[in-house]
């Protein structure tokens, strides 16, 4: 039996946290079905101006060229690239995610989000200067820049298309129709493929600027909903110091479980899993954590993490649609202070969530869980959708359903421009030599509708790869596969002397490594809770953070040694692609540069001049500049502050455990 309205919830309390139940069974079956009818215009509503707002974009840029199409003609302000970062990175996979996780394993998941504000600095004023000296519309036309050839270019190439399909396309389009499931009990299979058609018809007929634009639009809508969202429950839970001690109690009534239905059984193997684990407040934990280990996450997930913020094309290609740098760099300042929110918006009222339903989202069997959310692994990921459903009143409901909608439709525009513009430029590009800008446009147009029908006919595969936490399936898959892409691109940028030689072997050898250990780790794969674990040691106790450790560091090793054994890259490679051309450029003198004619603060016209008739307009921002410096000096301050105080608090603690005892 499946459970549309918590049964618990209506015949019981919680016992240990003592929470009051929220609503009576007739109570919560009015309200779903009022919700439904106000869901359904609010949606309705917000297509329509989505539609719009993207035909807009539509008129307003020059899409019939490459750059127009793919870069949004370069012409994007701070604001509206930083806001598009900021809700290409938080689709409806962070809003079940991440809630998802903060309800099971607590705080320690928002160390992703902070973790981006950092790296984001790295792209911004690292990274980016280099990509627009380079002159380059993708990451793997920046590798074929860099090293020559065409073997790095089409690794990279097919690799991003992979993981597009398995770690961000296929769990986008689960996360939003386990939403649509819990809310309104549509039809699964029609609401994707009606969601699937929005985004595809936005992006076929915008591209880039239709896509960012809207972005614009639903940042302001998610956070706006988000935050009414956290404020009502934090109210109903009585504050943070509501959370702090009520999520601690939140385990699952079992008698009360077992009682409501004869076929359920019960391990105490199990127990471990009811209970909020005891550090579940405290975002680094210990080593030997099985959620997120400070070595494993400092030495391993940060560096594999650059290859999301500072090589991957759904990042990189906003940014490069900013008017000039500094307007590039002022969007990755925007972005890191925006994922600073997720922490507050969605991590803590996934955590509430378990507060409230900790009979359904702690379920005690995996019969259980089965029963409750279709799911044997476990149903952390329905935190968040359970949670709009039970706590927002009436008006808000529907303000919620367009949000997740929203950061649906933006991911996958997100991923359907991203993956068309590698397709088009670096892969059907190389195998057609002479080839139009329009041609390249429509090519891009319809691999859109080749994605889309590969979406429709992967969505079997999403509905049977329910793991019991969403979020951590996609860094372990990532962390298998990314990290040595990541050495790649560092090296590449800050290294002028890592030569192709090199970098291809390296990145080999830590892919073999990587889809080795992931070929493993889908063999054996973690048992139920109720079922005795018999994987290999190697397997279950060594964190998939410390494997993305020994896969970088390894990877980086090897693109080392062989770069020293081998001839140096051509002065031609590495001028205007490396961290080192760059600041050699920057020391010309004044003569020099304007014999010259070229701006160093003002974006660069791509070297495509079969492909792109338009002229640049150069932009020499002085004010932008010194406002820029300013806020991140501001940023810096404001950083170190807060570690600080972090130490302070930690040592504090240390402190006052060790007087206890």
């Amino acid at each position: 039996m499946y459970y549309p309205v918590f049964w618990h919830l209506t015949h019981t309390r919680n016992k240990k946290s003592g929470y009051p139940n929220l609503c009576n069974l007739q109570k919560c079956s009015n309200m779903a079905a009022t919700m439904a009818a106000a869901d359904i215009i609010v949606v309705v509503i917000y297509f329509i101006l989505v539609l719009a707002i993207g035909f807009f974009a539509m008129w307003k840029a020059n899409k019939s060229t490459v750059s127009g199409y793919f870069l949004a003609g370069r012409s994007m302000n701070w604001a509206a690239v930083g806001a598009s970062l900021f809700v290409s990175n938080i689709g409806s996979e962070h809003f079940i995610g991440l809630a998802g996780s903060g309800a099971a394993s607590g705080l320690s998941v928002a160390a992703w989000e902070l973790n981006a504000l950092l790296l984001l600095q790295l792209l911004g004023w690292i990274f980016i200067p280099v990509y627009i000296q380079s002159g380059v519309y993708t990451m793997p036309e920046y590798l074929s820049k860099r090293f020559g050839g065409n073997r790095l270019k089409v690794y990279f190439a097919a690799l991003s298309l992979i993981l597009y399909i398995f770690t961000k396309l296929s769990v986008d389009l689960y996360a939003g129709a386990l939403f649509i499931q819990e809310s309104l009990g549509w039809n699964l299979y029609l609401s994707i493929i009606v969601l699937i058609t929005m985004t595809a018809l936005l992006t076929v007929t915008g591209g880039l600027a239709a896509v960012i634009y809207t972005d614009t639009v639903q940042a302001f809508l998610m956070i706006a909903g988000a935050l009414c969202l956290t404020g009502i429950s934090l109210f109903k839970v009585g504050g943070l110091e509501g959370v702090r001690t009520k999520y601690m109690q939140a385990a699952p009534n079992i008698t009360a479980i077992l009682l409501s239905s004869s076929n359920l059984t019960y391990s105490e193997s199990c127990h471990l899993h009811l209970n909020p684990k005891p550090d579940a407040l405290k975002i680094l934990r210990g080593p030997r954590d099985p959620d997120l280990p400070w070595p494993g996450f400092l030495l391993g997930q940060t560096p594999a993490s650059i290859w999301y913020w500072c090589a991957d094309q759904v990042i990189v290609q906003r940014v490069l649609a900013a008017k000039n740098i500094a307007h590039a760099k002022g969007s990755t300042i925007m972005a890191g202070f925006l994922k600073i929110l997720p922490m507050f918006i969605i991590v803590i009222p996934g955590m509430i969530s378990r507060i409230f339903f900790a009979d359904q989202l702690a379920c005690i069997s995996p019969e259980h869980c089965m029963e409750v959310c279709r799911s044997a692994s476990g149903c952390s990921n329905v935190a968040y959708p359970r949670l709009v459903m039970f706590v927002m009143p009436v008006g808000l409901r529907g303000l919620m359903m367009a949000v997740m909608i929203a950061a649906l439709m933006s991911d996958l525009d997100s991923i359907f421009n991203s993956a068309s513009t590698i397709f088009t430029l670096d892969i059907y590009k190389m195998l057609r030599k002479q080839v139009s800008s329009r041609e390249l446009v429509i090519v891009g147009r319809f691999f859109v509708v080749f994605m889309v029908v590969i979406s429709i006919a992967w969505v079997p595969v999403i509905i049977e790869m329910q793991g019991g936490q969403m979020f951590y399936y996609i860094q372990e898959v990532t962390d298998y596969l990314t990290p040595p892409i990541a050495a790649l691109f560092l090296l590449a940028i800050l290294w002028r002397r890592c030569n192709e030689t090199g970098a291809f072997w390296g990145g080999m050898v830590g892919f073999a490594l990587g889809v080795l250990r992931l070929i493993l780790a889908l063999v054996y794969r973690e048992p139920h809770c109720d079922q005795p674990d018999e994987r290999p040691s190697f397997i279950k106790d060594v964190h998939f953070m410390y494997v993305a450790a020994i896969l970088f560091w390894v990877s980086a090793s090897v693109v080392v040694v062989v770069s020293l054994c081998t001839p140096p890259p051509r002065n031609e490679q590495i001028k205007t692609t490396t961290l080192w051309g760059l600041n050699k450029r920057r020391r010309l003198k004044p003569q020099e540069k304007e014999k010259a004619g070229e701006d160093i603060t003002a974006l660069k016209p791509l070297n495509h001049a079969t492909l792109n008739g338009n002229s640049f307009v150069r932009v020499t921002p002085c004010y932008c500049v010194r406002c820029t410096s300013y806020i991140y000096v501001l940023l810096k301050k404001v950083l170190k502050s807060f570690l600080y105080l972090f130490y302070t608090c930690s040592r504090t603690q240390r402190v006052s455990s060790t007087q206890m005892a």
